[in-house]
């Protein structure tokens, strides 16, 4: 049975992984996710991702969320990445190498090895978001401290973590588009660095691992491509 459970308020890209990211009004969605989503990262002379953490993929590369990006070009076409300012630079390795301190960074288009930590669209609800703006009242919480892809308005006394209740379930969304959710996302110190006007937080995490295990939002893989808007429903099958 169909259950409308909210409407997308806000659409998240971000086309240079682990920098701020880009604000929709619409994006193509196609089998990989949103169209240029972390489609670029900054990768080291290792071969690994920058990131918000040491793994055997990424290496914790502090101060790329001072940096943004957006997608300027067509599709696949290399996108702006944009200083701490918000002004486009001529030359992102060059400035990459500049502002991290690292001579061996470049800016590297998604190969063989997934450039995503999990899945490929996260999607977070007001609820849950509201419940940790009062969980910790005096620390600045928006979304982008959880960098979701989709930002879900659902009804008053809509449940916080009502995300869990998703999981294992398919949705439509927007025009065709539909998504199966598998898992919520395990986060990391990511969730509590300073980014632009965000201050470092380590409150954030702390709360979100004692509340409820580390987790936030719900994960999903696409099943059927298509577009999305705000102001779409998203409509549980």
């Amino acid at each position: 049975m169909a259950d409308e459970v909210g409407v997308i308020e806000r659409l998240w890209r971000y086309p240079i992984k682990s920098t701020g990211g880009e604000l929709l009004q619409s994006a193509q969605v196609d089998l990989r996710g949103l169209v240029g989503d972390r489609l670029y990262a900054v990768r080291d002379g290792d071969g690994r991702f920058g990131s918000g953490k040491n793994t055997r993929r990424f290496r914790r590369m502090d101060g790329l969320l001072h940096l943004s990006s957006r997608c300027a070009g067509g599709a696949g076409e290399p996108p702006e990445l944009l200083d701490s300012d918000g002004r486009a630079v001529a030359d992102p390795t060059a400035h990459l190498r500049t502002h991290l301190g690292r001579d061996d960074v470049e800016l590297a288009r998604e190969g063989a090895v997934s450039h995503f930590d999990q899945l490929p669209v996260s999607v977070l609800t007001t609820a849950t978001l509201d419940w940790v703006r009062r969980a910790i009242p005096d620390v600045p919480v928006d979304e982008r401290r959880f960098r979701p892809n989709v930002l879900v308005r659902t009804p008053p006394g809509t449940p916080a973590f009502v995300e869990d209740e998703w999981i294992g379930r398919e949705a439509r969304l927007g025009a065709g588009v539909r998504i199966g959710f598998l898992r919520s996302s395990e986060r990391c110190v990511m969730t509590n660095q300073a980014q632009q006007d965000l201050p470092h937080a380590p409150a954030v995490l702390k709360a979100i691992a004692t509340a409820h295990d580390n987790r936030i939002d719900a994960l999903a893989t696409v099943l059927a491509p298509g577009t999305v808007r705000v102001g779409d429903p998203l409509v549980l099958g």
